[in-house]
């Protein structure tokens, strides 16, 4: 990246699309494919960019903020969920309803803003932000082009989604950690097989690390990147 995302917080802006945001564009014409990259549970616009690295240009990269500010951040105020987090409890998909019309309308708003191609959106969330990922491509099966979960989830009851085929032939790469905390192993392979069940075209990995993408994985999710757009 030659140049630093942007952050887009001004009221016409946020009229259009909602959410406070992050953006870079390639300085070459588009249409370009657009990654919309979803941070997880008290993050914010600026933790994603550290993935961006793995994305081939030209393509545009925007990071938007959660909807919900964290209620014990009463410091920094820098702290968003897109769900308030339960402990022990897994949230099942209509619980992303409100995420996902929030993410949704974000999206169709952007090609009104910048050089983005609704054809080709994609989507790369980690822990909470890739169960909205999820949510999200479900809700609207056949528009989302390819799904990057970071140690990440699928919510709970997405039966009717599997018996549709709903992420048929979608890529999908889906990264865990065998050390995991957060994301327990069972819930990130059982995750992974409700998306080979909805069809999707499905690269699994396991990595021998917590919460977090190690070097290995970072490694893999930039050829996956590769496969999947045309960089220069």
């Amino acid at each position: 990246m030659n140049k630093s995302p942007q952050l887009i917080d001004n009221d016409s802006v946020l009229a259009a699309a909602g959410l406070v945001h992050r953006v870079w564009q390639p300085e070459t014409p588009g249409p370009h494919p657009v990654v919309v990259m979803l941070h997880g549970h008290l993050g914010n616009e600026d933790v994603m960019w550290v993935f961006a690295q793995t994305v081939p240009s030209p393509c545009v990269m925007v990071a938007p903020r959660a909807i919900v500010p964290a209620a014990d951040d009463h410091q920094t105020g820098k702290s968003f969920t897109w769900l308030p987090r339960v402990e022990n409890e897994w949230p099942i998909w209509a619980q992303f309803n409100e995420a996902v019309t929030a993410v949704t309308t974000f999206i169709h708003a952007l090609p009104s803003l910048y050089q983005v191609d609704l054809n080709q959106v994609y989507l790369m969330g980690f822990s909470q932000g890739a169960a909205v990922a999820f949510a999200t491509a479900l809700h609207a099966p056949g528009w989302i082009k390819g799904i990057a979960s970071l140690v990440g989830f699928v919510p709970l009851q997405v039966e009717k989604a599997i018996d549709r085929a709903a992420l048929r032939d979608v890529p999908v790469f889906m990264a865990a950690g065998t050390q995991d905390e957060r994301v327990p192993l069972p819930v990130s392979q059982s995750s992974a097989a409700a998306v080979q069940a909805m069809g999707a075209f499905l690269e699994y990995r396991e990595y021998d690390t917590g919460h977090k993408l190690d070097t290995a994985g970072m490694r893999k999710l930039k050829n996956w990147w590769a496969e999947r757009l045309i960089g220069d």
